[in-house]
């Protein structure tokens, strides 16, 4: 069980894009380096000290080259000092390719999917699924992802969707792949996973190993919810228009420094600090910018 601190301060993470929203649904979504490195910048000056990226190519297409990933961290390095994070989840897209960018580039973390999943989102309006898939995270594949990770100073974020990924980590943690403190994200609120509510998200915290520096991701309404119960009991938060386009209902974000600003504020309101680049690079044991 991961031991709750309220006292530490909170890292704040920013998905700056995803990989399916566009901007007929977000006028925000960057596309290009420099659109990343802007909304990295307003998403820093806010009190993120972390991105999250899914790279885009300049027409917005979702990108798994290297050429891509690297324009757009360079780009954002260049501008504020953010830690990194690259994604590596994916549909149909091989672990060499996924793999590749991690390699080449070195980011400071790179995103791990830690299980297999039906992964959906449902409209209860129409009565019908908006999408529907299964997202294929076989332990095979995630082992050959963390070595690889591994062998270039890559830390891996472990994504867990459902409690059950959580025990993942144990066989990872028994042959050696990973170093403490293990990072993990619980994802919630995503149709296939872990409901979206703070009951789930306690239960979780307790079946994670220690030492483990844990955020949530709370998928759309959800976020805001979680991302107080989350900092209530010590937890980390990601926020982002990956995740959520709306700082409050109906109320689209301009931004991802907007949502990270209501993230910075609910977490001060509860007593606590944010933590600084500084120091979540000193926690989280980083090797690379």
């Amino acid at each position: 069980m991961a031991t709750p601190d309220p006292s530490r301060p909170c890292m704040v993470t920013a998905a700056l894009s995803g990989v399916v929203a566009n901007r007929d649904q977000c006028p925000a979504i960057p596309y290009t380096p420099e659109e990343y490195a802007a909304e990295a910048r307003r998403a820093w000056e806010a009190g993120a000290a972390c991105v999250h990226i899914h790279a885009r190519t300049p027409d917005g297409l979702p990108s798994f080259e290297v050429q891509d990933y690297q324009a757009i961290r360079d780009a954002i390095v260049a501008v504020c000092p953010v830690v990194v994070n690259f994604s590596t989840g994916a549909v149909g897209v091989s672990v060499a390719k996924r793999l590749a960018y991690v390699q080449e580039v070195k980011p400071a973390v790179a995103a791990l999917n830690m299980g297999s999943m039906n992964y959906a989102k449902y409209n209860a309006k129409k009565k019908r699924f908006v999408f529907d898939f299964v997202f294929t995270n076989p332990h095979a594949e995630i082992i050959e992802l963390v070595e690889g990770m591994r062998a270039v100073g890559v830390r891996p974020e472990m994504e867990c969707f459902d409690s059950g990924h959580i025990g993942s980590i144990g066989p990872l943690m028994d042959m050696g792949l990973l170093d403490a403190p293990h990072l993990v994200s619980l994802v919630m609120g995503v149709v296939g996973g872990m409901p979206g509510t703070v009951d789930a998200m306690l239960h979780a915290v307790r079946l994670l190993p220690e030492p483990s520096d844990w955020q949530v991701i709370g998928i759309s309404q959800d976020q805001w919810r979680l991302l107080a119960g989350a900092a209530a009991v010590g937890g980390n938060v990601r926020v982002g228009l990956e995740d959520n386009f709306y700082v409050s209902p109906g109320v689209m974000a301009r931004s991802n420094g907007e949502l990270v600003e209501k993230a910075v504020r609910m977490v001060r309101d509860m007593g606590r600090e944010v933590a600084t680049v500084e120091q979540c690079r000193e926690r989280m044991r980083l090797t690379h910018a």
